[in-house]
């Protein structure tokens, strides 16, 4: 799928700068940079994170490289400062030596004992000029193994800093990195909880429009059944039954026949008088 719409993009970017010429450039970039974003929107947020892990912990070379910088700048400035206090006491040492022969060839004497030797001045000399000339060498080594230290001690300083903010950000990412997983997890239980409730209310709404449905069915079936008791269209052959329930009672006991003896009687009994 990725790769399907990194080539449609960039045929597509292709085709558009043959036909737009000059200006094909920028199209062709547009076309790269949208395949891109949609190449890295298509990605899983938990491969992201593995590869964002994976980068992290690419960084533990850098840090032990950064360390065996410290280690070897350190072993160097060691190995410096014995050598800038070797020349420093040299240097001392044959300061001192000249100036004492300065001092005597100050004098006036042509000969000089040192060490129960004696020497004319013209040697005294020769040989003051030799250790002056040795002298100055032996300053500019040690110029230049402190300037050496100096040099050294800055790029400790600064491999030094370069391991603690690698090891800080290094250190910020792996937590960041476990916020961001601890993240998509609950969006996950979240997304979860959501398919189950949406599945739970499609269930619910196909039950009640099964209840409604068999209802509706129900009652047709009993509108039906009570049509099937009625003939409308039939006409009626004997006098509907009265409704007076004295009536009721009287023709059910008789009592009107009684009644109308009764009546016949005393109409009789009239006729009589």
């Amino acid at each position: 799928m990725i790769k399907k719409i990194v080539v449609s993009t960039l045929l597509l970017g292709l085709v558009g700068g043959i036909a737009l010429g000059t200006d094909a450039d920028s199209y062709v970039t547009t076309a790269f940079n949208r395949a891109t974003n949609r190449v890295e929107k298509a990605v899983p947020i938990e491969f992201q994170l593995d590869r964002a892990r994976h980068m992290v912990s690419d960084l533990a070379p850098e840090v032990r490289r950064s360390m065996e910088v410290i280690a070897r700048e350190e072993i160097e400035l060691e190995r410096l400062a014995e050598q800038i206090g070797a020349t420093k006491e040299k240097a001392d040492k044959s300061e001192e030596e000249i100036l004492r022969l300065q001092a005597d060839l100050g004098s006036e004497r042509d000969v000089f004992h040192y060490a129960g030797h004696a020497y004319e001045r013209g040697e005294v000399v020769e040989d003051l000029s030799r250790r002056f000339t040795r002298h100055k060498l032996t300053d500019q080594k040690l110029e230049h193994l402190q300037k050496m230290h100096a040099a050294r001690e800055g790029k400790l300083h600064a491999a030094r800093e370069n391991l603690t903010s690698l090891a800080s950000a290094q250190k910020e990412l792996e937590a960041e990195i476990e916020n961001l997983e601890a993240q998509r997890q609950l969006v996950e239980v979240a997304q979860a909880s959501s398919d189950v409730v949406a599945l739970d209310e499609s269930q619910l709404a196909k039950a009640k429009g099964l209840i409604a449905d068999i209802r509706s069915r129900l009652d047709v079936a009993a509108r039906l059944a009570n049509a099937e008791d009625h003939y409308p269209s039939q006409i009626q052959l004997d006098p509907a039954e009265s409704q007076d329930v004295t009536k009721q009672v009287a023709s059910y006991f008789g009592l009107d026949k009684k009644s109308d003896g009764k009546v016949a009687a005393a109409s009789a009994s009239v006729r009589l008088d």
